[in-house]
């Protein structure tokens, strides 16, 4: 685990440990939850809410972006059977463009004893002074950065990052999203509980295939 200082660790004893991961999730698969279920481990988490972006910003007018509400029961039928992930709908019940910041104040609120941490990618790290209002972001929460096994990110020195490495898997939901399309197997991707879900809602159908991820 990494170290944190004598005072940090001290006061971390008493207090919930609740890690923010945040995503669209279109669709959740394996290398999310393995990255959730790694993290809590290291840094011995209570919990990892999946944060459902309402409005990924940053994506929105890119490609068609499943709606929030589907994405949140995909999400939820994800961790349902897996201990200390939660799916949370914050952003969504916020509604609009989904901020981090923002989000870190409503979880403050609902959690108010505990300690929060931000979990992300090392690409979103290392752009983190791009967020809107990132420096709130640091003030409310301990920022994790996930690393690969191989070279870590370079990433800004004045931010206390903790850094975690997890397993590297080649899987994103863009190349889900394409076998959706072209019949390639989703076996061992993708849950059997979220699989479900998408049958039954009929996601990803003939109207996707086609555009560009």
């Amino acid at each position: 685990m990494p170290e944190l200082s004598d005072d940090h660790a001290t006061q971390s004893a008493c207090r919930r440990r609740i890690g923010l991961f945040g995503g669209t999730f279109d669709p959740p698969h394996v290398g999310h939850l393995v990255t959730a279920i790694n993290v809590a481990d290291v840094l011995d988490l209570d919990e990892v809410v999946m944060m459902v972006a309402n409005v990924p910003w940053q994506k929105d007018g890119t490609r068609r972006i499943t709606p929030a509400e589907e994405r949140f029961e995909m999400v939820s039928a994800a961790v349902a059977s897996v201990p200390g992930l939660t799916a949370g709908r914050q952003e969504i019940d916020l509604g609009g463009n989904s901020y981090t910041a923002d989000t870190l104040r409503v979880l403050a609120t609902e959690y108010p004893d505990a300690e929060l941490f931000t979990i992300v990618g090392d690409d979103a790290a290392a752009g983190l002074h791009s967020w809107a209002r990132s420096d709130e972001v640091i003030d409310r929460s301990r920022l994790v950065v996930v690393d690969r096994p191989g070279a870590p990110v370079v990433l800004d020195a004045g931010v206390d990052w903790i850094r975690v490495e997890v397993p590297r898997l080649e899987v994103s939901s863009t190349d889900l999203r394409s076998r959706f399309c072209d019949g390639r197997p989703l076996d061992f991707l993708v849950t059997e509980a979220t699989l479900e879900v998408i049958a039954r809602r009929g996601l990803y159908g003939d109207d996707l295939c086609g555009e560009t991820a």
